[in-house]
């Protein structure tokens, strides 16, 4: 039998009596649901570990020491970081998608975007190294009486962090969405008006399209939810506590937080596939055989 190159080979140069690498069923495994991959173990970990973490620092005294007190602001930039850093990375996929669907294959590749995912990642700890600087060195150093587990940085860190992780990461993905919408608007009137030869030449993949255009109405969503997570959250950073009630304050504080917990249900609400993969997980059926060749789409 002809193997072609012997790329798909696990010994090329033993064209003759080399085994063929296993394939993997295609299935889930695709570029989009390795950046909703990314997004939802950063949502997961707010869930599991900084909302617990918030409630008792607020609701009680701090027993664990200054130094798991440091590891749990590192945490929750990182986490907050890595999840703003995701939805960027798939406002940029649904833009290649819709803008440029013919040349998506090739540049949104699994391994581009687990890359991209890596360096989500690494820069969301590097950032939030330097942010808490003065937080991982001197653990205690904003702290008024023991027992006390106090967040703060200073003014300067507090600019980058609104610049950085608020207002270029929401224009970047309101410009790219507000480009998706008028191309997806743009083809939609395309196809109803069938004006041209190309445009009947690709309508024999509608499924396709209206999958993408889901996926597209699923982002707008997520970014609205965002604006209504993380505005208030910076609005308060930028006025300062002296200007804004106190218990107000207490509660801006879990909107970052809570926009990690309502992403997994609009994905819950608009794609039946996930509520199938949820079912699957939780009744332990991913534990039967051949459950990973189930179809769930």
């Amino acid at each position: 039998m002809e193997v072609g190159d012997g790329a798909e080979l696990c010994f090329p140069q033993l064209l003759n009596i080399s085994c063929r690498k296993p394939t993997l069923p295609w299935q889930l495994h695709t570029p989009t649901n390795i950046l909703l991959l990314s997004l939802a173990v950063s949502d997961f970990l707010v869930g599991l570990l900084l909302m617990p973490g918030e409630i008792f620092r607020k609701t009680s005294c701090w027993f664990l020491g200054d130094l798991v007190c440091s590891l749990y602001k590192y945490l929750a930039f990182i986490m907050t970081s890595a999840s703003i850093g995701d939805m960027v990375l798939i406002s940029a996929d649904r833009y290649v998608a819709i803008c440029d669907p013919l040349h998506y294959p090739t540049r949104i590749t699994v391994t581009r975007v687990k890359l991209c995912v890596f360096l989500c990642w690494l820069c969301s700890v590097f950032y939030s190294s330097l942010c808490l600087k003065d937080n991982l060195t001197q653990p205690d150093r904003y702290n008024t009486c023991y027992g006390e587990c106090v967040i703060n940085i200073d003014y300067v860190a507090g600019a980058v962090d609104l610049v950085l992780n608020f207002i270029v990461p929401i224009t970047v993905i309101i410009v790219l969405y507000m480009r998706v919408f008028a191309v997806a608007v743009s083809q939609a009137r395309a196809m109803r008006s069938h004006i041209t030869a190309v445009t009947l030449q690709l309508s024999v993949t509608p499924k396709a399209k209206k999958s993408e255009l889901k996926a597209a109405r699923t982002l707008g969503v997520l970014v609205f939810v965002f604006l209504i997570c993380f505005c208030p959250y910076y609005c308060v950073s930028f006025a300062g506590d002296s200007a804004i009630n106190a218990s107000f304050i207490s509660y801006v504080i879990y909107l970052p937080y809570f926009n990690s917990c309502l992403n997994p249900v609009i994905y819950v609400l608009f794609y039946p596939w996930f509520k199938k993969a949820i079912t699957q997980i939780v009744t332990f059926k991913i534990l039967q055989s051949g459950s990973s060749e189930a179809n769930i789409l």
